[in-house]
């Protein structure tokens, strides 16, 4: 029950109207817009009333809350009016960060995006005739020479990730079918979203075949069926099997596929256009060699080791694209102009094989010297502005992420952080809360920022931020 001293407590707080007839309020109001202004200013009263009636506040209190009200009405207009979706600065050293965002995009997709995107385009109008076009041709054209096989034609469109290219293509291959799966290549993917769960929504019906460990050749062909419509390779892109294993090769799939007229897809996941081998990751299969291989469709990312926008590609013989394409699910998965014209110059660098413009393969392309150039650079800055810090240079091991490559990884320097007044979580949460968050993680009590997944650009920002959380 409220008090007699709650009740003049509450008779203190300005009325709505009476607020917004302020001087400093009314010019809010006139920055901010009206009902932004209002919507605060009734939301900071709400809050001193609860207050109030919780007794948390006394009569002091109170006043002082009411004189701050205009200044607190900007500054919560202001967070409300201000973008959720920020930039940051990735120093985990995980260079396809599913959380942050996976692949940043290039100086010349953000370029085309901006061109693109702000005026009307040729999106689906064809140019020479006049008459309505296909937006797939836009980088149909490019992946044609990116994948381009002596010996077959290869067509290509484009949804809005992998698994709707997954979904899509079994949907439109083997509806109402059995699709042959090894039970060792039932992966989950990130989001706890699971192949046999998007083969079922898919309208297909899952035939497991093999171990866990072990599947053969023979596991696929004593289950083809009246019913099979499809065998199905998945990638094992996000775990790996060691020991006692077996998996028949492409070639010997595509084989049986071909005794039987059954289709073989192949569900890749990433997308390798550039060969990581050089750069000393292994296990990630080329796009273009499973389609050498004689994979009649693969699947793969647009974002994920591809270093472009995030999307799902669709590659394979020209029969069977066209046939994905023209199921009713592709209008309903496919993706816009701003997409296209990421995709398209990010596929335009590997053609003039530009890899350093393209920020994934930059920064699995980099060498350790640069790495350790940069490291004592930003450790002598720190060191003399801020003696009290504890800054080491330290070995390092990033990894690719967002499902690919999970048994490799890259050397690489980092810095190693810490600071007698804080822990760890303390300075974590400080680098989080600078201007442009700074995204690191922990290894033995100290915090670690990477520099392999750091634009140079931004290690003066990194420096910044480290003076910042000691002065």
């Amino acid at each position: 029950m409220t008090t007699t001293s709650n009740t003049d407590l509450f008779r203190l707080l300005p009325a709505i109207d009476e607020l917004l007839r302020g001087e400093t309020v009314q010019a809010l109001s006139r920055r901010f817009g009206h009902a932004a202004t209002v919507a605060a200013s009734r939301n900071l009263i709400d809050d001193l009333r609860e207050k109030i009636a919780e007794d948390s506040l006394d009569q002091a209190a109170v006043k002082e809350a009411i004189s701050g009200l205009p200044a607190a009405i900007e500054q919560r207009v202001q967070a409300w009016l201000s973008y959720s979706l920020r930039p940051v600065i990735n120093a985990t050293g995980v260079i396809l960060h599913t959380n942050l965002g996976r692949a940043p995009l290039s100086h010349a997709a953000l370029q085309h995006v901006m061109e693109v995107a702000r005026s009307y385009s040729n999106l689906e109008f064809d140019l020479e005739t006049g008459e309505r076009g296909k937006r797939d041709v836009h980088v149909g054209r490019l992946f044609a020479q990116l994948l381009h096989l002596a010996d077959r034609e290869v067509s290509t469109i484009v949804v809005n990730n992998n698994a709707a290219a997954v979904l899509l293509a079994l949907n439109a291959l083997a509806e109402g079918g059995e699709v042959i799966v090894s039970r060792g290549e039932l992966v989950e993917i990130g989001g706890s979203f699971r192949i046999p769960e998007v083969m079922a929504k898919s309208g297909a019906v899952l035939r497991e075949v093999g171990t866990t460990n072990r599947t053969r050749v023979g596991d696929y062909e004593a289950a083809i069926g009246e019913r099979t419509k499809l065998i199905l390779r998945v990638h094992r892109s996000n775990f790996e099997i060691v020991g006692f294993t077996e998996q028949p090769s492409l070639e010997q799939l595509v084989a049986l596929g071909r005794e039987h007229r059954i289709p073989v897809m192949e569900d890749l996941g990433s997308g390798e256009l550039f060969d990581l081998c050089q750069a000393g990751i292994h296990g990630e299969p080329m796009i273009a060699d499973s389609l050498r291989a004689g994979v009649n469709v693969v699947t793969y990312s647009g974002d994920k080791l591809l270093g472009g926008p995030q999307a799902g590609l669709v590659s394979g013989d020209p029969e069977l694209v066209a046939k994905i394409r023209s199921n009713p699910l592709f209008r309903a998965l496919r993706v816009d102009k701003m997409f296209y014209a990421a995709l398209e110059a990010t596929l335009l660098a590997y053609l003039g094989e530009d890899y350093d413009s393209i920020p994934a393969l930059r920064m699995i392309r980099v060498k350790e010297e640069e790495l350790q150039h940069r490291a004592e650079r930003i450790s002598r800055h720190v060191r003399t502005s801020s003696p009290q810090l504890d800054v080491e240079i330290v070995e390092s091991r990033s990894v690719l992420g967002g499902g690919s490559a999970p048994g490799s990884a890259l050397p690489s320097r980092a810095l190693a952080v810490q600071w007698a007044e804080f822990s760890a979580d303390e300075i974590l949460l400080r680098l989080r809360q600078c201007g442009t968050p700074i995204i690191a993680r922990v290894e033995d009590d100290r915090v670690l920022l990477d520099l392999r997944t750091v634009e140079p650009e931004h290690d003066a920002t990194i420096i910044a931020a480290l003076e910042g959380i000691s002065n």
